[in-house]
């Protein structure tokens, strides 16, 4: 496949759909790239969605520069071509940490996810939200976790973000790892505190509670409407 830009892909595999993108695993000369292709929505203006796809695009890739520049390891971009929803991308080989983090020692996995609280901590210190934390945004290469797929991410410095952006990953842990959940966010919070500083973490943290409070709120009250309305 030729792009705009003239570059030359080969061997193309589809290996992910979302409600987004998809992600095309591919060869540029003698390297493995990603491309991921941010696809039209036929229920949107064609002229919006085209707007949505370019301005996603370029925060997307403005972020996985700057996070790499910061030290987080990441993909690197290759290429970009906003008008098309393309970004090309370096393939990082390894497994997703969902996939094998109930084989890994547990003095592993506080290693793991201290470094991984860390890399949060450099992303919120620089006004970065990630917008969706999970372990299945994570791959694990060489024993060094590199975070992927920036498409959710945004800039930030607001408090509310930041516990937003730690809720979800909490959630996330809690839902596909419950036994480990408390241990390994443990682990993220202390590295997220060396980074931030304790005063600014315990923040973020206190903020976390509130959201989960909020959230339960808001749970307890769907449960009282529903029950009211079976009643009448």
């Amino acid at each position: 496949m030729e792009n705009r830009r003239g570059r030359h892909t080969v061997g193309e595999e589809v290996i992910g759909i979302g409600a987004e993108a998809i992600l095309i695993k591919a060869k540029l000369y003698s390297f493995t790239v990603i491309k991921k292709v941010r696809v039209p929505k036929s229920y949107r203006d064609p002229a919006f969605d085209e707007l949505i796809r370019y301005n996603r695009t370029v925060m997307e890739t403005k972020i996985m520069i700057e996070a790499k520049a910061l030290g987080i390891p990441c993909p690197s971009v290759i290429e970009v071509d906003p008008h098309e929803g393309l970004i090309v991308m370096d393939y990082i080989d390894g497994p997703r940490l969902s996939d094998i983090l109930n084989k890994l020692r547990r003095s592993h996995l506080g290693r793991i996810f201290y470094t991984v609280g860390k890399y949060i901590g450099k992303l919120h210190e620089n006004g970065i939200i990630h917008g969706d934390l999970t372990t299945s945004n994570m791959i694990l290469h060489n024993d060094t976790v590199y975070l992927i797929d920036f498409g959710l991410s945004y800039y930030s410095h607001q408090l509310e973000d930041k516990g937003v952006d730690m809720h979800l990953f909490l959630r996330a842990l809690e839902s596909t790892h419950y036994s480990l959940s408390k241990f390994l966010f443990d682990k993220v919070i202390k590295g997220y505190s060396e980074v931030i500083g304790e005063n600014e973490a315990n923040k973020v943290i206190e903020k976390v509670k509130e959201i989960r409070i909020r959230g339960r709120y808001v749970k307890e009250r769907r449960k009282a409407k529903s029950n009211l309305r079976h009643k009448e």
